[in-house]
C-alpha cells in the first residue's frame, strides 16, 4: 500500500515513517528537502504526484514558534492553511484515486489553557494564529473530503513525547539536564501527553475509520511525575521548587521582558492550570490503547 507523508523530516515525521515502513507501506514523502522522494514547497506551489495513493498523512506544519510580528503570523495560515490547499489541488491534479486523509492537528484549536478530559465536541475557540490556522485547514479539508469521497481522519494530538521531544517537553528535559530547572510550588497541574509511536501506529485504523479523534497516554501526568521521572532517568537529583509566591514575583518582573523571558504571568498560569483531553472516542472506535508516557521517560531521556 501506498502512503504519502508530509513533514518527514520533523519530529513526529520521523516516527510516522520509520512505523509506516515496518507496517509494510511503501511510503513516499514529500516535502522542500532533497531527501524527499517528491520536491515541494508546499505553502507557495501544488505538487506533481504522479502515484496512486492509500493514506496521506499531512503532518507538516509550522508550530512551536511565538509569531514576533504580522509576516510571521501570516506565516502560519500560508503552511498550515494553504499548504493543506495546495497538498489536496496536487493529489486532484494527479487524477488517481486517494483513498484515505489523516491530518495531524492539535488540541490547541479548543483555545483552553486549563480544563478536564475536554471532548472533540468542545467549541473550537483557539485565537493563536497556530490554532486558528489548523482550526480553518480542519474545516477546509472536512468540505473538501466530503466532496471528493475521501475518507478524512483528524488527529488533535497533545504534548507529544518520544526520544529528543520539540516544545515544552524538550525544554523540561533541557533544564533538569543542565541543573536550571526550578518547578513552581506542588508542580500539581495535570498535562495530557502522547507517545508518539502509538499516534503513528494507530494511523491506518483512523485511515480506514475516519473521524477527529483527542489522543493521549490516558493519564495524563503531572508536572511532578514528569520531573521526577525525567530526572529519575537522567540520574540526576529531583528539581528544587520555589514557592509560587516568588514565582508570581518573576513572572510579573519577567512581563517587563516579553516574550523572551523564560516565565511571565500568562506562561506562569498555563505552567499551574490543569489541561487534559479525553481520548475515549479513540478508545471506542479506533480500539486505542495508548502507552504510560511515564513508563516510556527513559527512552527519551
Amino acid at each position: 500500500m501506498n502512503a504519502l507523508l508530509t513533514g518527514a523530516s520533523g519530529f513526529l515525521g520521523k516516527v510516522l515513517h520509520t512505523s509506516l515502513a515496518n507496517q509494510n507501506y511503501n511510503v513516499i514523502t514529500l516535502g522542500r528537502a532533497k531527501s524527499n522522494e517528491i520536491r515541494a514547497d508546499l505553502q507557495k506551489e501544488v505538487p506533481v504526484i504522479d502515484t496512486a495513493l492509500d493514506i496521506v498523512i499531512h503532518a507538516a506544519g509550522k508550530a512551536h514558534v511565538v509569531p514576533r510580528n504580522e509576516a510571521e503570523n501570516k506565516e502560519f495560515f500560508q503552511v498550515n492553511l494553504e499548504g493543506t490547499k495546495n497538498l489536496c489541488q496536487g493529489l486532484l491534479a494527479s487524477g488517481l484515486p486517494v483513498k484515505s486523509f489523516i491530518f495531524i492537528s492539535t488540541v490547541a484549536v479548543y483555545g483552553l489553557e486549563e480544563g478536564q478530559l475536554i471532548r472533540e465536541n468542545q467549541s473550537l475557540k483557539g485565537e493563536t494564529p497556530y490554532a486558528k490556522s489548523k482550526i480553518l485547514a480542519e474545516e477546509w479539508l472536512q468540505k473538501w473530503a466530503t466532496k471528493h469521497n475521501v475518507k478524512l481522519g483528524i488527529l488533535r494530538l497533545p504534548l507529544i513525547a518520544g526520544p529528543n521531544p520539540p516544545g515544552n517537553l524538550g525544554a523540561m528535559i533541557k533544564g533538569i539536564n543542565s541543573g536550571r530547572y526550578l518547578g513552581i510550588g506542588k508542580s500539581a497541574a495535570r498535562k495530557s501527553v502522547v507517545w508518539a509511536e502509538d499516534v503513528a501506529a494507530i494511523i491506518p485504523k483512523a485511515a480506514e475509520v475516519g473521524g477527529t479523534y483527542n489522543l493521549t497516554d490516558g493519564y495524563h501526568p503531572s508536572f511532578k511525575e514528569l520531573e521526577d521521572g525525567i530526572a529519575a532517568a537522567a540520574g540526576k537529583k529531583q528539581p528544587l521548587h520555589i514557592p509560587v509566591p516568588l514565582a508570581k514575583s518573576i513572572a510579573l518582573f519577567g512581563n517587563l521582558l516579553g516574550s523572551k523571558s523564560p516565565i511571565t504571568t500568562l506562561k506562569l498560569h498555563k505552567m499551574m492550570s490543569t489541561l487534559t483531553f479525553d481520548d475515549s472516542k479513540a478508545k471506542e472506535k479506533l480500539n486505542w490503547h495508548p502507552s504510560s508516557v511515564l513508563l516510556k521517560l527513559p527512552m527519551i531521556v
